[in-house]
């Protein structure tokens, strides 16, 4: 077995990785269906979280958990996976991943209850991890560094449809047929796209294994954790999703509720919005190109302050309109600094990725959970507060990251 000094891929001796293949098309609708079947199952039970505490009687963060409890497992998973994926194949681990999340996806309509839907959530997550685990380093692999941006903003724009589709569809089943036909069909969209990535992602040219050795996955995280930006990145985007977090997870109750009074299919299609995030994570590689990559924080952190701002009128306009910003501003700042990891990370990048999400799901978790009980204790305006002390946060990182770089400058020009 060959040694491994960082957790990065080694070649296995008779043969060498080919280099990265240019942007492929293959490659990136593949990783497009597959980033839509993730954030379809991931969360598959957000809009559906009224549903759910009407049928068991249970308050908005009981119902939250079963969200929470699915992003808890994706992250306290991730990393492990990340080691078998350096050494079975991105491709292979992403496959076997999404099999068994949609098997549970299956399961989940026929849960007697809400601990036990919790619980099966909980197995999907850690099911789910498999995927964040590996798409980011696959892509590094397999597609030119030029091409890298681009690749990985289809597929957070993946995520996004997903997230969207997921909604609307259980929106609008659950307002026909109940919550419980709302999960089947989403079990049934995410094996359309786990086919569908199956027959278009082209083998690995740019892998090769690596031994399976704890010790030098210790090493790899630490080198990680030990650099500055890399835990800069690792901590603006678990701000960030835990203000996405707060608000879809709240958001269904509040529209539920007077002044707006919304039925279940309605509240489902709001989440068309996420085809905004589309466009912002697509966007995500010119718009660092024109302003770099603390620029392009700055105006997804401004966007959706602005959108959390516009929400607090009790107008649907306004809602609607914040909610637009919110997605943008949050879909930016998430391609922009999950594809800085990758940039930055020379080694051990499946690792750097697999850090980066547990933090990025940390952040859901955390943004779901207390988003949820911030709006039970006092309404709207409670979880809005969380959600701008967050973005307040990311911006301070932001501005430390700035002035720290100014001061480089000048030193290296004196």
């Amino acid at each position: 077995m060959p040694s491994v000094d960082t957790g990065a891929p080694v070649t296995t001796g008779a043969s060498t990785p080919s280099s990265p293949a240019p942007g492929n098309s293959r490659i990136n609708l593949a990783l497009f269906a597959i980033g839509l079947a993730t954030f379809a199952l991931l969360f598959s039970t957000q809009a559906l979280l009224p549903a759910l505490s009407t049928d068991f009687g249970v308050t908005p963060d009981q119902a939250s958990w079963t969200v929470s409890a699915a992003t808890i497992g994706l992250a306290v998973c991730v990393l492990p996976l990340s080691m078998l994926s350096e050494r079975f194949g991105r491709r292979r681990l992403m496959t076997v991943s999404l099999a068994v999340a949609v098997g549970i996806a299956l399961l989940l309509p026929f849960a007697p209850d809400l601990a036990t839907l919790i619980a099966l959530r909980a197995v999907q997550g850690a099911a789910i991890a498999g995927i964040p685990a590996s798409a980011m380093a696959y892509l590094s692999e397999e597609v030119q560094p030029k091409a890298l941006v681009g690749a990985i903003g289809l597929f957070v724009a993946g995520n996004s449809v997903g997230g969207m589709a997921g909604r609307v569809v259980t929106g609008w089943v659950a307002q026909g047929w109940g919550w419980r036909a709302a999960l089947l069909a989403i079990a049934g969209v995410s094996l359309v796209c786990a086919v569908a990535y199956r027959v278009l992602a082209p083998k690995s040219r740019g892998f090769s294994p690596a031994a399976l050795e704890p010790r030098a996955l210790a090493r790899t995280v630490r080198t990680h954790l030990a650099n500055p930006l890399l835990r800069r990145l690792y901590l603006i985007g678990l701000l960030f999703m835990a203000v996405f977090g707060a608000v879809y997870t709240v958001v269904g109750y509040r529209l539920v509720d007077e002044p707006f009074g919304l039925s279940q299919g309605l509240i489902g299609s709001i989440f068309v919005i996420y085809l905004v995030g589309t466009g912002s994570s697509a966007a995500a590689g010119p718009l660092v190109a024109r302003l770099g990559r603390r620029g392009a924080l700055y105006l997804a952190i401004g966007t959706a302050s602005a959108g959390l701002a516009l929400s607090l009128a009790d107008r649907l306009w306004a809602v609607l309109a914040g909610l637009v910003l919110i997605t943008a501003g949050f879909f930016a700042g998430h391609a922009t600094a999950s594809s800085a990891v990758s940039r930055t990370a020379t080694s051990g990048r499946a690792q750097a990725s697999a850090l980066y999400q547990m933090a990025y799901y940390v952040g859901s978790s955390l943004g779901g959970t207390v988003g949820a009980f911030a709006f039970h204790a006092a309404g709207w305006a409670a979880t809005v507060a969380f959600a701008l002390a967050a973005l307040l946060a990311a911006g301070g990182i932001t501005l430390y990251a700035t002035r720290r770089a100014v001061a480089e400058r000048r030193l290296a020009a004196a």
